[in-house]
């Protein structure tokens, strides 16, 4: 396997379109996470990402579309919210789960008739899809690390985490938002007409609610049982009742088990305070927080992370591998502040959480 450096060259642009189309994994980058790619179309090349990953085979994955590329060709319906939302945030770190045309990329759906398009805000993936089958193509691209583990978020993380099983990796520098797309469920609208919010992400709800003209808390009713620190697998086929009384299955999405994006080490969620008075007799523990260390202390790690959301979550990632890294006992994550801005945040921490123990 060879990673290439960034800026990316374009014959490896085509050499990585030439690869997807022959059916082999490419490492990609995007705004969000490194992905795991291959051609969406080819059940084979899917089977790879989910060998590669250990990813169990109930588990849907995100199928990535040029800029120019028509949903139509993999959706059956494009209702009018989902018009609004791409063309507000495509190309960007929103996925779209919508009823899927009978046939299309069945390998991605994981039994389901719905299926989550994304568009990424990438100048590499845009290059490599605008390649991939004249740019009509889809990539389904699930993050390049091993099922329930870190997301990499530079292609140093993800030749860690894979080694030979890509058959090349794109290098396209440091992930610029740095957690995954936003998830909006556009399948079943209900009595309403808004869709509803699966996995927080990039995209924050008050961003989205904008854009529809509604409250963000109308966008987020699929998450409120959620919130706890014991949250249900979302994934296994849940039910829920819409506004307009019906009984419906939820969509099974990416990133939505309680267990997700965990460090080998075990993390802990704790309060300012908490960190605060313990942290001067901590050993073999690190901290991270949005902030700077208290005081002094040698035989433990501090990383601080940027004290607002957005620079929190783009470094999240990277400073869970650095910790993890290091051979310590345990890990302590500050709970950081509340607000939809942090929506994301709190959900990687707490399923990091649950992943580790």
């Amino acid at each position: 396997m060879r990673v290439t450096q960034a800026p990316v060259p374009p014959d490896e642009i085509v050499q990585a379109a030439r690869l997807l189309e022959a059916g082999e994994l490419v490492g990609l980058p995007t705004e969000t996470v490194y992905g795991l790619a291959a051609d969406a179309d080819n059940p084979r090349a899917v089977a790879k990402i989910y060998a590669a990953k250990g990813r169990p085979p109930d588990h849907p994955v995100i199928v990535h579309l040029h800029r120019n590329a028509d949903p139509l060709r993999w959706a059956a319906a494009l209702p009018d919210v989902a018009r609004k939302l791409i063309e507000a945030f495509w190309p960007g770190a929103l996925t779209l789960v919508l009823p899927r045309r009978p046939g299309m990329a069945e390998a991605c759906a994981a039994g389901q008739d719905t299926i989550a398009l994304r568009c990424p805000d990438h100048p590499v993936a845009q290059a490599v899809l605008a390649l991939f089958k004249g740019g009509q193509g889809g990539l389904a691209a699930p993050s390049a690390n091993r099922f329930g583990r870190i997301s990499p978020t530079t292609a140093a993380h993800v030749r860690a985490e894979l080694g030979d099983a890509v058959a090349l990796v794109l290098d396209g520098g440091p992930c610029s938002v740095g957690v995954e797309s936003t998830i909006v469920d556009c399948s079943h609208l209900g009595a309403t007409g808004l869709p509803r919010i699966l996995r927080p992400g990039g995209l924050g709800a008050a961003e989205i609610a904008a854009v529809l003209g509604c409250r963000p808390e109308q966008l987020q009713r699929g998450l409120a049982a959620d919130r706890s620190a014991e949250s249900p697998d979302e994934t296994r086929g849940g039910g829920d009742v819409s506004d307009d009384g019906a009984a419906h299955a939820v969509p099974r999405v990416p990133g939505a088990l309680a267990s997700h994006y965990a460090p080998a080490t075990r993390l802990l969620l704790r309060r300012a305070a908490a960190v605060d008075a313990d942290w001067p007799a901590a050993r073999r523990v690190g901290v991270l927080a949005p902030r700077a260390q208290p005081a002094a202390n040698a035989r433990a790690v501090w990383l601080a992370l940027p004290a607002d959301a957005a620079g929190y979550a783009h470094g999240l990632y990277a400073a869970l591998r650095d910790l993890d890294a290091q051979g310590l006992a345990e890990i302590w994550a500050e709970i950081p502040p509340e607000g939809f801005a942090w929506d994301a945040v709190h959900d990687r921490l707490r399923r990091a959480a649950a992943g580790s123990r």
